[in-house]
């Protein structure tokens, strides 16, 4: 991808963000909050979450 290109790209992402309305903005925003893994799965991987079923389960 030549330079030329990711500008145009960058260009076209950043006008189709700004002619959104302000409340589609907050959805979309809010919505990648909610689909975020829990921070002790981000830094520990899956042993964390692995225990804690393991110990709902008894």
């Amino acid at each position: 991808m030549s330079l030329n290109d990711l500008i145009k790209y960058l260009t076209q992402q950043f006008v189709k963000y700004v002619d959104q309305p302000k409340e589609d903005r907050k959805k979309t925003k809010e919505g990648r909050k909610e689909e975020k893994a829990p921070l002790s799965v981000k830094w520990f991987g899956l042993v964390p979450m692995a225990i804690s079923m393991f110990i709902k389960k008894k």
